[in-house]
């Protein structure tokens, strides 16, 4: 039989390689960021926009304001990663089923996603490695989204939870905690967008706003960047998630997604701090609060639907 595909063509196909390799390309990015941070430098863009290397800053405070800063440059790496595991599920599951609910949750999750670049109006520094990035991206998921529009033609209600079953409880509580990541987000994103610290911030780092703002005028700027980016990605995870919990069909790959994600966002969202020495309970009691209800919420889930008598 003939082929006359095009080249291009047969490379997008349904558009589903399109949106793998936009996950891949976040999980890469999130690897990326992990790896850079966890450096204790700053990117080059940064330097040259805060007038100071990573040394440099490493000087006021204790060298907290540096660590603070890092704090939240793994903890947004993380927070991608688990992005690209749940499109990755997103993708070679429900929606090569053509369930129409996956493909709104992938909108979904990527208009939050994208949005929130526009967070930087907010505090006033365009990273441009960040723009770059976003320019790579943005093509290929929204390539990915509307040449996989065809696939969809199922449409699925809501996947009932029964509370009183091990399984429906996990599912209850993960969702709970997929609502609880995507507000946490909202308001992360809002504050680095506004006051850029809550006050436990201020008083790991043991400066006020003022003090900090003095030691370079683009500091604050470049602070809010990072606060805001993570708070993007989180909420944009929490969608996500939250869609694949509420309309996915309970199975083995779906938790098996969940636990990879949540892994990597936990682990390094929670696991930073005690690296840095930010114990805070207060600004921790939240996040350990959601790792705890999303981990009881998986092991109930797996335990009632994969392990569970026929």
């Amino acid at each position: 039989m003939r082929d006359d595909r095009g080249f291009l063509d047969a490379l997008v196909g349904d558009g589903r390689p399109l949106l793998i390799l936009s996950a891949i390309f976040l999980i890469a990015c999130g690897g990326f960021a992990i790896f850079q941070a966890s450096t204790m430098r700053l990117l080059p863009h940064d330097t040259a926009y805060l007038g100071m290397s990573a040394d440099e800053l490493c000087r006021y405070q204790g060298c907290r304001i540096l660590h603070f800063m890092i704090h939240d440059r793994i903890s947004f790496g993380g927070v991608l990663i688990a992005i690209g595991v749940m499109y990755l599920w997103l993708t070679e599951f429900p929606l090569q089923r053509g369930e129409t609910w996956a493909w709104w949750a992938l909108v979904s999750s990527g208009i939050v996603g994208f949005v929130s670049f526009l967070s930087y109006l907010g505090y006033g520094y365009l990273d441009s490695w960040h723009g770059a990035g976003t320019l790579v991206l943005l093509p290929l998921f929204v390539g990915g989204i509307l040449h996989s529009r065809d696939l969809v033609s199922i449409s699925m209600p809501p996947h009932p939870i029964d509370v009183r079953s091990r399984a429906g409880l996990g599912r209850a509580l993960l969702l709970l905690a997929s609502a609880g990541i995507a507000i946490a987000g909202l308001v992360i994103t809002t504050v680095g967008m506004t006051t850029v610290f809550v006050p436990q911030d201020l008083e790991y780092i043991g400066a006020t706003r003022a003090a900090i703002a003095s030691i370079h005028p683009h500091l604050l700027p470049l602070i809010a960047h990072d606060r805001a980016g993570f708070g993007g990605a989180l909420a944009s995870f929490g969608v996500a998630m939250f869609a694949s919990l509420r309309y996915g069909r309970p199975s083995r790959a779906l938790w098996q997604a969940l636990a990879v994600a949540g892994m990597a966002g936990f682990t390094t969202a929670v696991g930073i701090h005690p690296v840095i020495g930010y114990l805070s309970l207060t600004h921790l009691a939240p996040a350990v609060l959601g790792m705890l209800v999303f981990a009881g919420g998986l092991v109930l889930a797996i335990s009632g639907t994969v392990f569970a008598r026929p």
